[in-house]
């Protein structure tokens, strides 16, 4: 299901280490789940972000700055940044940032 967000994601580009992921079959990391993680994302669910980064977020959201995002999925950990001004998303690895 695609929600509506607190932000624009801009253009959605993922690195070739995710594509690999979502493309293996033995992985946890289906499109499907992908696509919960961006909803996740854009509706203001940070995920597994410290602290200090929550409260970055919540700034980022009311001044339109980077919002950073974390989830611990069983195949790794995914990142989501989205850009300052909102022209694009990236999703990616944490060894890969």
């Amino acid at each position: 299901m695609n929600m509506p967000g607190l932000f624009p994601l801009g253009h959605i580009v993922m690195t070739q280490d995710i594509k690999a992921l979502i493309d293996d079959s033995q992985s946890p990391l289906s499109n499907a789940a992908l696509l919960d993680l961006i909803n996740r994302h854009k509706t203001g669910d940070d995920g597994d972000v410290c602290e200090e980064d929550e409260k970055s977020n919540q700034y980022a959201l009311k001044h339109n700055l980077r919002i950073f995002s974390v989830y611990k999925h069983e195949a790794s950990t995914v990142w989501i940044i989205t850009e300052a001004d909102r022209s694009s998303t990236t999703i990616l690895l944490p060894e890969e940032y």
